[in-house]
């Protein structure tokens, strides 16, 4: 998950979907400026990384963020943080 999130565009496609507060249905081509090759490699990676969903609906694809994959996430770097004792201002 963390190598998926490791690039700007997918951070952007994620910040969007996280926006929406719902599926979106459309081109995400319209809304982040980058080719629709470009951008369908990054939601492939994403995909891949588990972070979104994706269904086609006819000729269009619903995103959407996997609430359950980002809460897995958000536990992995909260314990990562807590471990490095990130969070003490003695230890940084």
């Amino acid at each position: 998950m963390f190598k998926a999130l490791g690039h700007p565009a997918r951070l952007a496609i994620l910040d969007f979907l996280s926006e929406t507060n719902s599926c979106f249905t459309g081109d995400i081509t319209d809304v982040i400026p980058l080719s629709r090759t470009t951008v369908n490699q990054h939601l492939n990676e994403l995909k891949k990384a588990g972070l979104i969903q994706g269904q086609i609906s006819g000729a269009k694809t619903n995103y959407c963020l996997d609430p359950l994959v980002l809460k897995k996430l958000k536990a992995a770097m909260e314990a990562l943080l807590h471990k490095m004792n990130c969070c003490d201002p003695l230890n940084c």
